[in-house]
């Protein structure tokens, strides 16, 4: 992180607290210099790294590279056989194996605010990135030792991160969650953001210096903030992260096929099938000789990209839909 960013990261909070977050004054007369200072703060950093910090998941369509049209409505010249009957590692994996393998996993949404898979869309694989990777790549792979949390509560937890929410306000069940599947340090580290700092009265000014673009993903990160602190309902908490009706075709779409193949950087061949965000069919092919074999399928450090930037990437797991 280069200094001119910590400055103005320093001088941005120092602001929002000399704004008067203890102040009596009223919130619109807070946000005044606020706003100007926000303004000064984003034309050096981005509205996106003042909403927070750096984002908790950056991967996009530019980290999916290994796409191969080469291979479009091509099939292994063989049977899948169920995933589940390679080698399992201890954080949920498989060890790779010459052949044709699919599982079905338990999938997450990972993009709060636009729209889930569907209309014949494909998705590409891309490496999990973000200043949150970590506890999200740690809540996948250890929820596949506790079988009995419900993937609901799992999916609450992502869109807590996603949305930079206090961990402090989930419901006593969510907290009791979150503990078996993060550690103190990473509990301790998610609990606070610069936008504990922002007036709640200021919060729909601040907006408005959004670009259209993102807009609907930080309302829709703000909405999930107050639901969540507020105890909603997992529908209700869906509805705010799930935009519904005609999807347009996001800025740096690219055509990709439903099935594409992705050539995976380990050496074997990956596509993704979801149906719905909850749900991912994960195919693998991997042919004698190729690099791959032996190799460990990790689902947690990996994300299903969509070619249309308007849908959601989704996140994937070792636990099995049934």
């Amino acid at each position: 992180m280069d200094k001119a960013y910590r400055l103005s990261r320093r001088a941005f909070g120092a602001g929002l607290i000399g704004a008067g977050v203890t102040a009596a004054a009223p919130a619109q007369a807070q946000f005044g210099g606020l706003g100007n200072l926000v303004r000064s703060v984003t034309n050096e950093i981005g509205l996106d790294r003042v909403f927070g910090g750096d984002e908790p998941i950056t991967t996009k369509l530019a980290d999916a590279v290994w796409g191969n049209p080469s291979l479009d409505g091509v099939n292994p010249p063989l049977a899948p056989a169920p995933m589940t009957s390679l080698e399992r590692t201890p954080i949920g994996g498989f060890v790779v194996q010459p052949g044709y393998w699919q599982f079905t996993a338990q999938s997450y949404c990972l993009h709060a605010g636009t729209h889930g898979p569907g209309g014949g869309d494909g998705y590409l694989y891309a490496p999990l990135k973000g200043s949150r990777e970590e506890a999200i790549r740690d809540i996948l792979r250890n929820s596949n030792q506790h079988p009995g949390i419900d993937q609901h509560d799992i999916q609450t937890l992502i869109w807590a991160i996603l949305a930079r929410a206090r961990f402090e306000d989930l419901s006593t069940e969510h907290k009791l969650v979150a503990a078996q599947l993060l550690t103190r340090r990473q509990l301790a580290t998610l609990n606070r953001s610069a936008l504990d700092l922002v007036p709640s009265g200021a919060m729909s000014s601040l907006m408005g210096e959004v670009p259209a673009p993102m807009r609907a993903v930080f309302r829709a990160e703000a909405e999930l903030r107050n639901g969540l602190a507020s105890g909603a309902s997992y529908s209700e908490l869906e509805s705010i992260a799930m935009l519904t009706g005609a999807v347009p075709l996001g800025e740096g779409s690219i055509a990709v096929p439903a099935g594409r193949w992705s050539d995976h950087p380990d050496g074997y061949r990956i596509r993704y099938l979801p149906s719905g965000y909850s749900e991912t069919e994960v195919h693998i092919w991997c042919e004698n000789g190729r690099a791959g074999v032996g190799k460990t399928f990790d689902p947690s450090v990996q994300v299903a990209v969509p070619g249309n930037t308007s849908r959601q990437r989704l996140a994937q797991s070792g636990r099995e839909k049934v």
